[in-house]
Formats: C-alpha cells, structure tokens, sequence
C-alpha cells in the first residue's frame, strides 16, 4: 500500500528559539514532567493509545507532582500502572472518594502512590505523590476509542494542553478544590482544577515529546493521511500497516490531528457489529446509519449566527471565524431568516439590521457580512448571555410553523462553566439545531461536541485557516434539511434493552454524517439477527435499511478491553453524566447507576478514579511539597497584552485577591518588583487554604471579564447600613409554581396551534422538545402534586425517543393527555401552597468538598 502522508497547515505562531529536549532548568528547579510519549494503533474506524506521563525530582525532598492535562472526549480510560524504582503497580478503579481517600493514606503513611482523575470529558488530573530525590516516575494509560467519521475520513484527534479558559462566578468561601490558578466560584466549583499555570512564551521546551501512530485499514481503502504535526512515514510494513512518527522537537502547544481519507463516503454502509460478552449471555452491539447519496433541499430556515470576539479569539482564530461567519451568512436565501451576534463579555448586533430575525436578503447579508469584518477580539468570555438571546429569538411562535430553526455558535469554547450553560439551556434550545464551528489548535472540544450533540447538530473543528474552506462547506451541508428524519428501529432475532441505547435518541441523517447508535442486548445473538430500520426522507418518500448482525471476536477472546463494549460503556456514561448535570430528580440514584455502569466496565468518570499505591514504605510520612505542572500557552494564540496579561509564576498566594482577568487567562498573579522570575512553580499546595472573597466587580474587564480593569483603583469600602426599625410583615402564603404556570399555559397555546394534520414524526418531535423543557422545569420545585403530575407526563413523553415510539392511536392517545396535564397544571390552584420558605443560610467553609457533585 502507497500513503501519502501531508502535513496540515498549521497557524502562525511565536518562534521557537530555544526548541530542545529534556527538562527546564531555572534558578528555582526543574519541572516535573520530563517526558511525554503516546503510541496508538489505528484499526479500521477503532484506535487504542497508551499514553505514558514521565516524572521525575530534581530537588534535595519528596514532592508530589501534580499535571492538569487532556485526552480525547470520546475516548474511554481503561486502565493506569505506575512503574518506579523498577516496581510497576496496576490501580485499581474506584469510587472517587473512596480512591482519594486511598490515595491520600497513602501519602501520609510514606507510601508511593499516583491517582487519576476526570474534571471534564477532556480534562484530567494527575498527582504522582512521594516521589523521592532524584528519582523517576512513570504513569501509562490506556485508552480505547471510535474515530470520528464524516465525508469519507476520518479523524484521530490527541489533545495536548489544556488551554487558559474563562471562569466567570463569584468565588467561594473555603478550601480550594485544587492547585490551579483561578479560585472556585458559584458558577464552576472546580475552577481551581481545569486552570494550571501558564509557562511565559520563549522557554527552552520543557518536555520530551513522542507520538508514533500505527494505523492498520483493516480493509478500508486508505489513500492520504493528514497531520497537523510534522510526521514522517516510519515504515510501510508487509501487512498492510504503517508507521508514522512524530519529528522530535515538537512542543506540547496543540491538539495531534490525524485524518485518514477513506476513499469515497459510500465505502463505508450501514452495518450492524455485535461483540459478545465474556459469559456469552449478552453483549453489546453497535449500529452504523449511513445516509443515503441524496442533497436535500434547503427548506426555509431562521437562523442565528454567535460569533466569539473574547480576548482567547485574538490572532488568526478571529480572522478564521471571521471568514466562517460571513461564508455562513451568504450561503442564506431569501426564504430564510437570520440574526448576527459578536460577543465577549457583551452581546452586541449590527445597528443597521432588526433588532429581531432579519429577512436573508442581498442587502441584509451584505450589511451583517460588513460588520463581522470590523469585529476585533476583546473581552471575556460570557457565552451564557448570547446562548440565552440566541434561544429567544429561535422561540417557537406562530410565525415559526415548518421552518427550521438553526443556531450556528463559532468559538474557541474556552470557559470553565460548561455544566452550568448546558443546564440552563437544554430546555431554551429545544427544538433548535445547534451546531458549532470550534476555532483552535486546543480547543475544548469536550464541551463543543456535548452542546452540538445536545442540539442534535454538529460539531466542526477547525485548526488553522487553511481548513476553514473544508469545514464551511460542511457546516453548511448540515444547515441544510436533514435527509432522512423520524428513524425508528425494530430487532429481529434478538433483544436490545431500551434503556441502555446511546445516544438515547436516533438523530436525523444529514448528508455525509454517518450516525453511531451503540447499546446492549440480552441472550446469545444468532447468525440471522437484524435491525429494521424506517424512516422518512427530505422528499417524503419511505426509507428503509435492514443490516444484518456481524458478530465481532468475543470479549472473552479479545486482548484488552472489548471494543465495543468500552466504546458503548464510555458513550453512556457521557449521557447519564449530562443528564445528571441538566437533569432534575433523583440525583443520587443518578449517580449510583454512573458509579456501578463505571467499576463493571473499568471505565474512568467523573464519579470515579484510578489510584495506584505502592505497599513499599519511602519516606517518614507527612505531607510532601506539592509541584504543579506548568503547560505550554497554546500554539497561536497571542503574547501578553495590556488586556491579557502573562505573569511569571510567582510562590503560591490566594488567587481571588488578584483582578479576575487573571483566573480566565490561567496565570498567577506577578512576581513582586524586582523578584525572582522565571518558570511556573508552586512551594506549597493551595488545597485546604481559604480563597479571599473580592468585592463585588463592577464591570468585566480584561480578557477574564468579571473583574475590575487591572491598574485602576480599587473599589471604596461600604460602609454596612443601619437596621430599618420598620416592622416587618408575616410573609405572604404563596404558590411556588406561579412563574412555572404561566410557562405552562405558553407550552399549552403552542401545542393547540398546532394543526390537525401535522405529520406524526413532526408531532413526537414537538413532545420529546416538550419533555426537555419540562424536565429543566421541575428542577427545584416541591414534590406536590404538581410535580408529581409533571413527573408522571415527562416520563410518558420519553417514549417519543425511544426505539418504538407512539404511533396512530397511541400517539393522539399521548398528544390528549398532554394537553389535558397541560390544562390543569397551568392554572393558578385554588388555595396557596404555604408560606414562603425561609432563605437559604450562607455556605460554610467545609474542610473538604465532593466538587466534583452538584451542590457540594
């Protein structure tokens, strides 16, 4: 086999002057981290990584070492060994309190020990405890995952540097959750883990990097590979594989693309894969939907365009979106609707266009294409703020009736409060097609891909301008209508359980996007099992595909973890983790289901941890100094400015002291005058000391926003008020659901404006959008009546998404008593439900906090 392997362009940045290998010595030490190496086999659409983090002490103490760093978001961790002083330890999987409390005896008892953490789909924390003088280190992990395919490639994607994010919030009172440099608020409790310190531009590099990729086609046509680092082909090896190697040299500053073109997207059908479990009484299988070679006519559309101007944005990526904002806007025709909004910690619109949804004519394009062109990158990154305008004008109305309603958001998606956007929006954006082009050469893709797949869109990365071209051409294929909608299955010769399918619901088809569906099924799987599946295409004719089971190599006979049963086990964790992030209800049984689905597949989340402890005795115990890992500044993005300052590391001290601009951009406060400077280290660690909570900011500022501007002075004490010696009244009896009533006499109106001859498929679709709505809604409402009512109807809506959803009778059946819950729960009752409760006390520093669950 011939590959051709190219180099993708990669965006401009500083230059490297003092590029080399090995660790950074300073007048302070060296770091901790000398090594990095990742070594992934490519079989078919299937890739397994081992990624190996090397550690050593350069000082005369114990020291824990302490890296915040990434791995692929659709990637399952499945195991971790820690090898030192020739001794290798597996960890074990645990509950993550559990595990860090493992960890933590460890430490104190002198014993070595490593733990492994999830903070985000793509966000992740190591700590290396004990490790003693002059000694290495090293930590592996094991990795297994699907590539994402579309058009005919597909795409290996390592992330390398977890980049500066925005943390918006006020910070809390007590211990700090971790060793970052921005302090917890309200709005993203463990803003201290997702924020490591920044190494200032211009240091020799402090860590040796290894990538070599094996990639196996396993029958495929492979014809070209495309790397956004500088690889050379290794070796072509006689059994069809081969070899490709990083150059040496490369910094640890952006993500590790690779994509494989596949030859043409009809290569690959709709299939059906089965992979047995271990005691063959079940198994897992997964589906693969691909579209059928049809271009669907562009039915009329509203849409809204979000394009981030925050100061993360500067350099090539606010030309990139820029150029993709403006390509969006003209691909528009007169049928369509659309908005245009730039924001930062501000939202703003084009002074010459409605305030509203502006008609998609030649004038129109043309005057929002010229304001984009004026857009420069400023500010924070408030992305909550657009999101909820974007969703008030994407409203369901009247006026709406059988247009499409598309939101388009171009960002770098660097901010820390992703739980909280996607919380408050699920039910705003119902109904709405939300996709995402994600501008970076470290993009939080994590959260890019979870807001895309919640607003049943895509998610395009794009990382550098000269693949812009190829991901506006396809943003724009999926802004069109979807090719086949309403897909619903039916199995033959075995039996599927429902509640396990990922993602819970089949989404529309859209030209060159094939759809992964995974789940489980019970009992042995015969030669002659099959999915049936149906649906309707653009054109409304019937489609129909019936794929015939393959059944893979058994789990009991596969080196490793299965397969397929590890993709699916990490796919479904990822739903039930946002659901238990957005959902409401029974939280703590939510969480349960994560842990148990977590420990029986050996699939790291966040309600878990890998903890490795060695039984040898090393040191006298106590606790070790802690050292965190500085990172790279990502590749492209720009050097210190007045409004984006980069400070040497200066000795650990309470961060939310400093400006706020300080905890978006990830660095430390400044050195003092005429102190030292130099590489990013921390004496001690910040875990179990008190964050100072600031004044109250009085306008964003800096690239943080949230903040005072640095440099102006600080804001003049108030003074606390006198009591007022007016008696104050009993409270009011009032009912708790008013604001919800008025809500559900809107979802009422709409559902009874809808005619009588709307299509089934567009029907369940209005009440699985409707179920969304209502399961944000009863989130901290009593359980009365009404919410059990609520409760009762939400549940019965779910079937919508299921694989067998209502049909004819069955479905007006539901459509009835929708309609009649609505009817009832939307009047004000009769009586007042009580007093009002009492306000909330104010937190109290706790000694330590389950960050990681919501409420803690």
């Amino acid at each position: 086999m011939s590959l051709t392997v190219t180099p993708l362009p990669t965006a401009p940045g500083a230059p490297d002057p003092e590029a080399g290998l090995g660790a950074l010595t300073t007048e302070r030490g060296n770091l901790p981290l000398h090594k990095l190496e990742v070594d992934t086999r490519v079989t078919g659409l299937t890739a397994r990584t081992e990624i190996v983090q090397g550690f050593h002490n350069p000082h005369a103490e114990p020291i824990e070492a302490t890296y915040i760093f990434p791995l692929p978001d659709r990637a399952a961790v499945t195991a971790m060994r820690m090898t030192a002083d020739g001794r290798t330890v597996e960890a074990e999987l645990k509950e993550r309190q559990e595990a860090r409390d493992t960890y933590d005896a460890a430490i104190a008892q002198g014993q070595r020990a490593s733990i492994a953490e999830a903070e985000r789909a793509d966000v992740f924390t190591m700590r290396v405890g004990n490790i003693l003088p002059g000694e290495r280190v090293s930590i592996s992990l094991s990795l297994t995952g699907p590539l994402l395919n579309e058009d005919g490639e597909a795409t290996l994607r390592i992330p390398l540097v977890v980049a500066p994010r925005y943390i918006p919030g006020t910070p809390l009172p007590g211990p700090q959750a971790g060793d970052g440099t921005a302090p917890d608020t309200d709005a993203v409790p463990d803003a201290s883990r997702i924020t490591p310190p920044v190494l200032l531009p211009g240091f020799p590099n402090p860590v040796s990097l290894r990538i070599e990729t094996v990639i196996d086609p396993a029958g495929l046509p492979l014809t070209t590979a495309r790397s956004s680092l500088h690889t050379v082909t290794r070796a072509e090896n006689p059994d069809g594989t081969v070899a490709l190697s990083v150059r040496p040299g490369e910094r640890v500053d952006r993500d590790f693309i690779l994509r494989l073109a596949y030859g043409e997207p009809a290569t690959v059908g709709t299939a059906l894969a089965a992979e047995p479990d271990r005691d063959g009484e079940g198994g897992t299988f997964q589906l693969t939907i691909v579209p059928p070679a049809m271009t669907a006519p562009s039915r009329p559309r509203d849409v809204v365009v979000l394009l981030d101007r925050s100061g993360s944005m500067s350099g090539w990526k606010i030309v990139a979106a820029r150029r993709a904002s403006a390509r969006i806007i003209d691909t528009l025709t007169g049928a369509d609707r659309f908005a245009v909004r730039c924001f930062d910690h501000e939202v703003e619109s084009p002074d010459r266009l409605p305030a509203g949804l502006a008609e998609a004519t030649d004038r129109n394009r043309f005057r929002a294409v010229e304001y984009l062109a004026r857009a420069d990158a400023r500010g924070g990154t408030v992305l909550l703020d657009p999101l909820r305008e974007a969703a008030a004008l994407l409203a369901p109305g009247p006026e709406t009736g059988e247009r499409d309603r598309v939101l388009i958001l171009v960002t770098d998606g660097q901010v820390g409060n992703e739980d909280q956007i996607l919380a408050e929006l699920a039910a705003g954006l119902a109904g709405v097609r939300v996709h995402v082009v994600g501008i970076d050469q470290a993009v939080n893709a994590g959260f890019l891909n979870r807001l895309a797949l919640t607003g049943r869109g895509r998610c395009e990365l794009v990382e550098s301008e000269d693949r812009l071209d190829e991901a506006t051409a396809r943003i724009h294929r999926r802004i069109s209508s979807p090719v086949v909608t309403g897909i619903a299955w039916t199995a033959e010769g075995f039996t599927p359980d429902p509640g396990s399918l990922t993602p819970g619901r089949v989404p529309d088809l859209f030209e060159g996007a094939p759809v992964v569906v995974s789940g489980r099924y019970h009992g042995v799987l015969p030669a002659t099992a099959r999915l049936t599946l149906t649906g309707t295409t653009v054109t409304g004719e019937a489609w129909t595909a019936a794929p015939t089971a393959t059944v893979a190599t058994s789990a009991a006979e596969t080196a490793g973890p299965p397969p397929l049963a590890t993709s699916w086990a990490r796919a479904r964790l990822r739903d039930l983790e946002d659901r238990y992030a957005t959902g409401t209800g029974d939280l703590t049984g939510l969480e349960q289901r994560i842990v148990e689905l977590s420990l029986r597949h050996s699939v790291l989340c966040r309600f878990t941890a890998f903890v490795a402890v060695d039984t040898r005795v090393v040191t006298d115990g106590g606790t070790p100094r802690t050292v965190v890992q500085p990172v790279e500044l990502p590749a492209g993005w720009e050097a210190a400015t007045p409004a984006m300052p980069m400070m040497p590391v200066a000795m650990s001290m309470p961060q939310a002291a400093a400006p706020d601009f300080l905890s978006g951009y990830g660095s430390p406060p400044p050195a003092p005058a005429g102190g030292p400077s130099g590489m990013l280290f921390r004496a001690e660690s910040r875990r179990g000391r008190h964050a100072p909570v600031p004044p109250a900011p009085a306008a964003p500022g800096g690239f943080g926003g949230g903040g005072p501007v640095f440099g102006a002075p600080p804001p003049a004490q108030q003074m606390p008020a006198a009591p007022d010696p007016t008696p104050v009244a009993p409270p009011l009896a009032y009912d708790p659901w008013t604001g919800a009533r008025a809500l559900l006499a809107e979802e009422l109106a709409a559902l009874a404006s809808v005619p009588a001859d709307t299509p089934e498929h567009t029907r369940r679709d209005l009440l699985s959008d409707l179920a969304s709505r209502l399961r944000a809604l009863l989130i901290g409402h009593p359980a009365d009546e009404t919410h059990r009512a609520l409760t009762g109807l939400t549940e019965a809506l779910a079937a919508c998404d299921g694989p067998t959803p209502p049909r004819g009778e069955e479905l007006t059946a539901l459509w009835s008593r929708t309609l009649q819950v609505l009817t009832t729960q939307a009047a004000p009752t009769a009586a007042p439900s009580g007093p009002a409760p009492p306000p909330p006390p104010a937190p109290q520093p706790t000694a330590r906090r389950a960050f990681w669950k919501r409420g803690s």
